[in-house]
């Protein structure tokens, strides 16, 4: 497929999942507009990078995404920067692991406010515009989490429930002005900070990285392989592409059995 003229804004795309997504929206032409924290110097190298491999106009917003005014000023930047927004993906997520009686009140505010609110915010600035143009691809990334629950992650986990069910609001409502609203659900994906997990469990273990690896896999999915953020990016493709111009308002699970259970 080709995105050739298309326009993308990914948050949380400085590494891991989005970066995957990123990298395959700009492999097939998009124009992307970069989200996220890290060090100024190695974004600036991203950006550079992405630009050049694929020979694509590639942007960076700073945007802090736990404050609304923020999430729609970002919007309002790509669309200015490159006179649309055609593709939305709201990848942004941070985690806290705690008992519900144990969890820190103010842990909670921040991982509803960016992890489900920064959504909201984002896919309301966003829509006006799809649709007065007639297009529009908006992709949540959701997780595993918003279709079943795990001990001690009660943000997260209805943080994700909540992204579900604004995908399905957000897809009646625009399923007949050329946009389409759906979330991809993983389950365990090797990004780099699930790498430097696997070493801190081998160490302390005193095992190795493909022990752990099994061990951790084991606790939820069936099939014992990591997605990679690269297999998310493809998935995406394919919503973004016009044979899925008819899938909206779908929860994708990516999750290798994790929610056949």
């Amino acid at each position: 497929m080709s995105l050739h003229g298309r326009t993308a804004l990914v948050t949380g795309s400085t590494s891991g999942i989005g970066l995957g997504v990123a990298r395959a929206l700009a492999e097939q032409g998009a124009r992307v507009t970069l989200n996220g924290f890290g060090d100024p110097h190695q974004i600036e190298a991203l950006v550079t990078e992405l630009s050049t491999t694929h020979g694509v106009e590639v942007a960076y917003d700073g945007a802090d995404l736990s404050r609304p005014e923020e999430v729609a000023a970002m919007v309002g930047r790509a669309e200015e920067r490159f006179g649309t927004l055609d593709v939305l993906v709201n990848n942004a997520g941070i985690q806290h692991v705690a008992p519900l009686d144990e969890f820190p009140p103010e842990r909670w505010d921040a991982i509803i406010a960016l992890n489900l609110s920064a959504v909201f915010h984002g896919m309301r600035a966003a829509i006006p515009g799809m649709r007065r143009r007639g297009f529009g691809r908006i992709i949540n990334i959701a997780s595993a989490h918003g279709l079943v629950a795990s001990a001690q992650k009660v943000a997260y986990v209805a943080a994700k429930h909540g992204v579900v069910g604004a995908t399905k609001v957000a897809a009646l409502e625009t399923a007949n002005d050329g946009i389409t609203v759906n979330a991809i659900c993983p389950g365990w994906v090797l990004t780099p900070l699930v790498e430097r997990q696997l070493e801190d469990r081998a160490r302390a273990a005193g095992t190795d990285v493909a022990t752990e690896s099994a061990s951790l896999l084991s606790e939820k999915q069936p099939m014992l392989a990591f997605t990679t953020p690269e297999a998310i990016g493809a998935l995406a493709l394919y919503l973004c592409s016009d044979a899925a111009r008819t899938v909206t308002g779908a929860s994708l699970s990516i999750d290798g059995g994790w929610t056949a259970q």
